[in-house]
């Protein structure tokens, strides 16, 4: 399964990029994470699981973040979230990230109402069984 958006130049001999070596790129820009923030990245990926596992048969899409660069939600479904998470653990960095065309905002949550969500259901388990 591939998870990753497909290059649209992949085999392409016009590509674009084909003159940039991409190593150089990534080596220079890209800085491995610390312990710390690489065990942030996979505590959101486990949290990412249980979200999705409590809203996607609630007819969630994904989640909507607000970008600090350009100041526009991004909205993401499930798999491609995981997928940057993903990325970001073995790049160091973010993707670069455009805008979804046309979302519809009703079908997705921001990280804040996933986790509440999720706490909620956790505490209502727990006073079940007492």
């Amino acid at each position: 399964m591939h998870e990753e958006p497909m290059d649209p130049f992949a085999g392409d001999p016009a590509d674009p990029t084909r003159a940039l070596d991409n190593t150089e790129l990534d080596s220079a820009s890209a800085m491995p994470l610390s312990p710390a923030e690489r065990q942030d990245v996979l505590d959101d990926l486990a949290d990412l699981e249980v979200y999705e596992a409590l809203l996607a048969p609630k007819g969630y899409l994904g989640l909507v973040v607000e970008c600090e660069d350009c100041q526009i939600p991004h909205y993401f479904g499930w798999s491609l979230f995981r997928a940057n998470l993903r990325h970001l653990l073995e790049a160091g960095e973010s993707r670069v990230h455009e805008p979804a065309y046309n979302p519809n905002p009703a079908h997705y949550v921001i990280w804040e109402y996933a986790r509440g969500y999720a706490d909620g259901i956790q505490d209502a388990a727990a006073d079940s069984d007492e």
